[in-house]
């Protein structure tokens, strides 16, 4: 297996996620990752010259495509008055909600 991910690397996405990871979790994610990476590597030496590329997966022929989506049209929204007799806790024009976010 070829050493893609360092220990160093999972301690700095870990933090930029905001993940706290044990002593224990560290090396098991190290090892988790260049797994992954090595198996991208292995796909990356099939022969996709015949495969057209796709964006979604509907474009599949076969798999629904367009014709299974439903026509985007506007249509009317429920009436703000209709709703927010509902809500926890309104201004009568927006719902309010607890933060969630700390930083």
């Amino acid at each position: 297996m070829t050493q893609n991910v360092s220990f160093e690397d999972v301690q700095r996405v870990a933090e930029l996620a905001h993940l706290e990871l044990t002593a224990d979790e560290t090396p098991r994610m190290v090892q988790d990752l260049n797994a992954i990476l090595d198996y991208v590597a292995e796909l990356n030496e099939l022969d996709t010259s015949g495969v057209a590329p796709l964006a979604q997966v509907s474009e599949l022929e076969g798999a629904g495509g367009a014709s299974s989506l439903r026509e985007d049209r506007p249509r009317p929204s429920v009436e703000r008055t209709a709703v927010m007799p509902q809500a926890p806790e309104t201004d009568n024009i927006f719902f309010k909600v607890p933060k969630v976010i700390e930083r």
